[in-house]
């Protein structure tokens, strides 16, 4: 089977949890006997951003970033084929919808810009918004990341017998304690600190973390947060936090999983996700996690992290005091949980998926 996937997001200035996804199951299906996979992406000038560069051979299109984008979406054009020759399938793997005359598959992370669209961006909501419309008509099938995801679409009228949960996976990396020195000294970071990951942006709640953190004062370690600046204002850092804040913008992936085996938990009371990556990510360092009792990442912490109420700063805190108090036994119960999902497992049931879709065939516009 050949197999296009597209990679574009690798170029954005924040590729986030797609970028992650992108390059983390073009790996693993590119290792799966069967497939022969091939990028595809925006003509662009420069490497894509440091930390998201696809592990295969991309086929640049005539267009790039949001000018491909609208095109994709107002003409249906430039097709994937066009750059890659014929291929059987077509897998788009954010909600941005290729545009191409095989069978489509499309990876729907979350809906989270039709709940909360004071969240994105105004283009940002107008692009998924219309995006959501033709996969809806055009994609033979529609990968979801999380059951919460699946139920979302279901709810905004997509197909039931096109649906697919499929879980992401985590790389499962091997720390030394040196490196955790070593990134700790680098930063000049505490020995002890909680750590959050994740675009700096409204729905991942950081304004509430740090709320919580500032209201349990020195009785907690310094905060460590990793993550690019998205959109929209960052937390406001009360004067009683200044220097147990630390805020370290994005570090590259080496440094990351230093970071989780190093700190004492992951605290993500993200608002709403589709799946939350950091969360697997922690885990598979043991690192317990507090994270939001809702939607996808209860789903993803699997009984194995502390859950408290995202929009509640004094739930976040009792959560934050319950982690820590209950460390040893949620870091082997953290392992456990990460060592269920993998990314070759997600390749493997994607791979299903295509097939599936070829035999099905292309929609094209049908209603």
């Amino acid at each position: 089977m050949r197999v296009a996937i597209t990679l574009e997001q690798c170029w954005h200035d924040v590729p986030g949890g797609t970028g992650v996804y992108g390059v983390e199951i073009a790996r693993e299906l590119a290792a799966l006997p069967g497939l022969e996979v091939i990028g595809v992406a925006g003509r662009h000038r420069g490497p894509a951003t440091s930390g998201f560069a696809p592990p295969i051979g991309v086929r640049p299109l005539r267009l790039a970033g949001p000018y491909l984008y609208e095109s994709w979406l107002r003409f249906g054009w430039p097709r994937v084929e066009g750059a890659t020759g014929a291929v059987d399938v077509v897998h788009a793997t954010s909600i941005i919808p290729a545009a191409t005359t095989r069978p489509l598959v499309v990876t729907v992370h979350d809906l989270a810009f039709v709940h909360d669209p004071s969240h994105f961006t105004k283009r940002g909501v107008s692009v998924f918004n219309r995006s959501m419309e033709l996969v809806k008509r055009r994609a033979s099938r529609i990968v979801c990341a999380s059951q919460a995801t699946l139920e979302d679409c279901l709810a905004h009228g997509f197909d039931t017998e096109r649906l697919r949960c499929v879980e992401n996976g985590v790389r499962h990396v091997d720390v030394a304690e040196s490196a955790v020195g070593e990134v700790v000294a680098r930063h000049r970071l505490p020995e002890c600190y909680l750590l959050f990951v994740g675009t700096i942006e409204p729905r991942k709640n950081l304004a509430r973390l740090v709320e919580a953190h500032a209201r349990l004062g020195d009785r907690i370690p310094d905060l460590v947060v990793v993550g690019a600046a998205g959109w929209g204002e960052g937390p406001d850092i009360p004067a009683e936090s200044r220097g147990r804040v630390h805020m370290l913008g994005f570090v590259p992936a080496d440094e990351l999983a230093a970071l989780y085996s190093g700190a004492v938990a992951l605290c993500y009371p993200s608002i709403r996700e589709g799946f939350g990556l950091p969360i697997l990510e922690a885990m598979a360092q043991g690192t317990p996690v507090v994270t939001s009792a809702s939607g996808a990442t209860q789903e993803v912490a699997g009984g194995a992290a502390v859950l408290v109420d995202p929009l509640d700063s004094a739930s976040i805190a009792d959560g934050i005091l319950r982690v820590i108090e209950q460390r040893d036994a949620l870091s082997a119960r953290a392992r456990d949980r990460a060592r269920q999902l993998s990314w070759k497992r997600t390749a493997e049931l994607t791979r299903e998926v295509y097939a599936e879709a070829v035999t099905e065939g292309p929609r094209g516009d049908r209603e």
